[in-house]
């Protein structure tokens, strides 16, 4: 079914496009935008078969693109399924999905890659792509058959989980993403200084009695692995920055030309290590939740160009792996539901443009994995969201469509909502109560 969205103003980083207009689906792909004022019937062939919709008042963005979630299949989908993850995502405004490897088994060899792509073919409500494993088991050992698997589907290679601590593997790694063209998503741990600990170290982790992870824990790492990246030349990416530390260190290894690009998600933005006050679980995520001087310190880096991206780490869990003792909780936030409002309040805060903002969320990332997604331009798979920026709503867990209900943004007042997406032309998620 064609589709045209009139009457929406158009948001569109990769063409620098940001006006009121019209955007016309035909065969899953962006046929013609249309600026107004032209009418609508003067400009376009409507068959009786093309759907219109009405979206005035609302925005019209590119699909948001996540190079960084756990969708949890194969292994642990009693936490989530790749159905109900793409679904959290869709109704979040992801049209596109980008898994890491630590499920069970974990995603190592081409086997398991190909079953993760069938999967998001026959059960993704939206665009499903595999990291691999940088090594077999994720043991940090012995690399992974990196060549096969990216033929196989792999769009990067990331431990994420664990740490590549031995730095001839990682050195390995980075040399063949040059020749694979990928990028090595380094989850930067000492895994030595953050052994034992579960939240961040400092006043609050010793009033609660808890072990810490210092901040030094990441910064060590980010800095091994931009040495290694110098070395070799490789395309390297740094997973979840929390730190001011490792903000310092990209932003020192950028200024002189080392290839590297940095991510930070959703909590690492908004909240900080005082959540976990009360032993509250929900807000347990690796890395740590920091405090307020790393909060400003990515938000400035995000800012500037720093951290190139925003990305989920969309980790769901069971609710019986966080009803329980803080030491004893899993890792992890439940992220696609609320990026994009959460995302908005940073514009509202004056630290990221509008547009600013959706290029870190779609065409940044997309172009990072070379995805080709983000993007509004004629030619390109209709993928694209419409959005109501001033859509009031309340965060409950509860209400949210992933399997993993564990937020620390329950009982927020945000402001934001995807109402409609579409994915390669066909509507996945719809607010709007059909054609208008």
């Amino acid at each position: 079914m064609d589709i045209i969205l009139k009457n929406g103003h158009i948001v569109d980083p990769s063409s620098g496009l940001d006006s009121i207009g019209h955007v016309v689906i035909q065969g899953g792909k962006i046929k013609k935008i249309t600026a107004l004022p032209h009418e609508l019937q003067n400009e376009l062939q409507i068959s009786p078969q093309t759907q219109v919709i009405d979206a005035e008042g609302l925005y019209v963005f590119p699909g948001f693109v996540d190079m960084h979630v756990h969708l949890r299949d194969p292994g642990y989908t009693h936490k989530e399924t790749i159905a109900s993850g793409s679904q959290a995502g869709v109704k979040g405004g992801f049209t596109t999905l980008c898994c890491m490897p630590n499920t069970n088994p974990p995603n190592d060899n081409e086997t398991i890659t190909r079953y993760i792509v069938q999967k998001g073919l026959s059960e993704g409500a939206c665009n499903v792509w595999p990291i691999g494993a940088i090594t077999k088991r994720q043991e940090g050992k012995e690399l992974s058959e990196m060549g096969i698997m990216k033929d196989s589907g792999c769009v990067a290679f990331s431990d994420d989980g664990h740490t590549v601590t031995n730095s001839l593997v990682m050195r390995r790694a980075l040399e063949y993403s040059m020749v694979f063209d990928v990028p090595i998503i380094s989850h930067a741990e000492d895994i030595w200084l953050a052994e034992g600990g579960v939240m961040n170290e400092g006043r609050l982790s010793t009033l609660l009695g808890l072990n810490g992870i210092p901040a030094e824990a990441e910064v060590i790492m980010i800095k091994r692995d931009i040495e290694l990246a110098a070395l070799t030349g490789g395309r390297l990416h740094i997973a979840h920055v929390s730190t001011a530390g490792g903000v310092k260190a990209i932003r020192e290894a950028k200024s002189i030309g080392i290839n590297v690009t940095a991510e930070t998600t959703p909590h690492y933005l908004h909240i900080t290590e005082d959540c976990v006050d009360g032993y509250n679980t929900l807000a347990k995520v690796n890395p740590p939740l920091r405090g307020k001087k790393d909060v400003e310190a990515i938000r400035d880096a995000l800012r500037d160009g720093t951290i190139d991206c925003i990305a989920t780490d969309h980790a769901p869990h069971h609710m019986d792996d966080k009803e329980c003792e803080f030491d004893m909780a899993a890792f992890g936030i439940s992220g696609l539901e609320t990026a994009l409002a959460l995302g908005l309040r940073l514009v509202e805060e004056g630290v990221l443009s509008l547009s600013a903002l959706i290029e870190k969320m779609t065409v940044k990332p997309s172009n990072i994995l070379k995805l080709g997604k983000g993007t509004l331009k004629e030619g390109a798979e209709a993928d694209i969201i419409v959005v109501d920026i001033n859509r009031d709503f309340t965060v409950d867990m509860e209400s949210l469509v992933s399997k993993g209900k564990n937020t620390p943004f329950h009982g927020w007042h945000l402001k934001g909502i995807c109402v409609l997406t579409i994915v390669g032309g066909q509507m996945r998620y719809n607010q709007l109560g059909g054609s208008l």
